[in-house]
């Protein structure tokens, strides 16, 4: 039987779309039955309706503080009964409303614990650091602070600019996370934190 993944996604989907394109072999063993965002007519979004993938849009603006939209997003969640729900360029903080309920996985664009929060490519570039990379872990109510799945190191070259290195990241980033989120799956509920 097919793991159902609920993957939240903000921007371009373009790590969704690695993650449905992964789920179209059978032995992968995973089938995303839901695609929720943050915000309206996002490019996640056009990718799942392409693949004929339910689409669901829970904003902050339309509910009276973060509770609530922790509360919604967590319902809309739930109604789609995943087995792991994957984070792919999801934009907004869950609480443990969400999080404390779903085995829940985020990538991130650094060998974490270095350079955790939204601008951890700039903040590498800043220190001067040679090596960056991307993290897969277990989403904890911290910011990028879950136990870490996988890593992989990413060289920062001398002309690289945030977007240079960012898009180098991303490179990675897709195949690792597809590999890593099959494993996961593979180990089953007991597999690792969540």
């Amino acid at each position: 039987m097919s793991a159902r993944l609920v993957v939240l996604a903000s921007g371009a989907g373009t790590t969704l779309q690695a993650i449905l394109d992964a789920c179209q072999d059978p032995a992968y063993g995973a089938t995303v039955v839901a695609v929720g965002t943050d915000r309206p007519d996002t490019g996640a979004e056009r990718r799942a309706r392409a693949a004929g993938v339910p689409v669901f849009t829970v904003r902050l603006a339309d509910h009276p503080d973060r509770d609530a939209f922790n509360a919604a997003t967590a319902d809309r969640i739930a109604a789609a009964r995943p087995d792991l729900l994957v984070l792919a360029g999801y934009m907004k903080i869950l609480d443990k409303q969400v999080i404390g309920r779903f085995r829940t996985v985020n990538t991130h664009p650094s060998l974490l614990p270095s350079f955790p929060g939204a601008h951890a490519v700039r903040d590498a570039l800043a220190h001067g650091v040679k090596i960056s990379g991307v993290t897969v872990h277990w989403v904890d109510e911290g910011v990028d602070t879950g136990p870490i799945i996988a890593q992989a190191a990413v060289e920062i070259r001398r002309e690289d600019t945030e977007d240079t290195l960012h898009a180098r990241i991303q490179a990675v980033e897709r195949g690792l996370y597809v590999d890593t989120i099959g494993r996961v799956l593979r180990a089953g509920p007991e597999g690792g934190a969540g």
